[in-house]
């Protein structure tokens, strides 16, 4: 369904597209456009006109200083993005410095500041440097999304993360950090990535540079547990020195490897056939790794919530 101007009633965006199969589509393919068919440099000159495109075609405000690194930082992804979505809207750029009068008109308190106008009014909008990834979901709202859309950086990180390639997914963290230093998921995916590399102090320390409220949230926690699997198991070769060893400590110490491996789904069945056949192993040590790893995973990953559910109906 479109969405639709909440002052006016009238449509904000165009009916999605259908795929082959006759089932909406949430991206389209647009005409490629130039950034000066789609960007505009707002001035006193100019606002009256500007706003009266908005009258058949969404226009996004972006209030800006030039001497602020967060304003340069989103403004360069506003500018791909009015370009990526080819017209689906106009972007018009406010210097706030040079413009004072216009953006106390537009209720400009603090910059970057972005406002969705259509029809001649604020239909939405939001404050400060957002990610471009959260930005293009605050753009999908209104637009379908572009269907040649590349993979946002932090999509990227994850699928280097996932083939192997910590290195790839450091990079790119780093990067994400640097432009985004109080977007404090960055720090910790940086953090991941190093644990990945095999750097537990170097994860460490960028975890012990968050502030409280998030060193101690469930992320940062889960990357240490990270860390701590990692620095406790036994090396491959130990574990393979192991050999046909079945006891209590050698299934423990398989389960740890698989865990500090990455393979979570096997090391969390065997914490669990451990914890049946031995509770009191090491002071209950399968139940507390078990807990761990959820901790390392996240509440919402699919293997927490099917082995947190095997271990309440072993328990109770």
């Amino acid at each position: 369904m479109s969405i639709i101007d909440p002052r006016t009633g009238n449509p904000l965006t165009a009916e999605p597209t259908t795929n082959n199969a006759g089932n909406a589509s949430a991206s389209t393919e647009r005409p490629s456009v130039t950034p000066e068919e789609v960007i505009i440099e707002l001035s006193a000159g100019n606002i009256q006109q500007v706003l009266e495109a908005s009258m058949q075609v969404p226009v996004l405000l972006g209030s800006y200083s030039p001497t602020s690194s967060t304003c340069t930082t989103l403004l360069s992804v506003l500018e791909k993005l009015a370009v990526e979505y080819a017209g689906a809207f106009l972007l018009a750029k406010l210097d706030i410095a040079a413009n004072p009068e216009i953006g106390g008109q537009l209720g400009v308190s603090s910059v970057p500041d972005v406002k969705l106008v259509s029809q001649g009014g604020l239909v939405d909008g939001f404050q400060g440097a957002l990610p471009e990834k959260e930005v293009r979901e605050w753009l999908n709202r209104y637009f379908p999304a572009p269907g040649d859309a590349p993979p946002s950086p932090e999509d990227q990180a994850e699928e280097a993360l996932s083939t192997g390639d910590a290195a790839a997914a450091r990079e790119i963290y780093q990067s994400l950090v640097s432009q985004y230093p109080e977007h404090y998921a960055y720090q910790i995916g940086l953090a991941r990535a190093l644990v990945a590399e095999k750097r537990g102090d170097d994860a460490r320390s960028v975890l012990d540079n968050l502030p409280p409220e998030e060193r101690d949230a469930a992320p940062a926690r889960g990357v240490r547990a990270s860390i701590e699997f990692s620095e406790q198991a036994l090396s491959t070769e130990e574990v393979a020195a192991l050999g046909e060893r079945n006891d209590s400590e050698a299934q423990y110490q398989r389960a740890l490897r698989q865990v500090a491996d990455g393979q979570y789904d096997a090391g969390l069945e065997a914490l669990l056939a451990l914890m049946k056949q031995d509770r009191a192993y090491n002071d209950d040590a399968a139940r507390k790794t078990l807990l761990q790893v959820f901790d390392a995973l996240g509440a919402d990953h699919p293997l927490t919530v099917t082995y947190r559910r095997k271990l309440f109906a072993l328990l109770y």
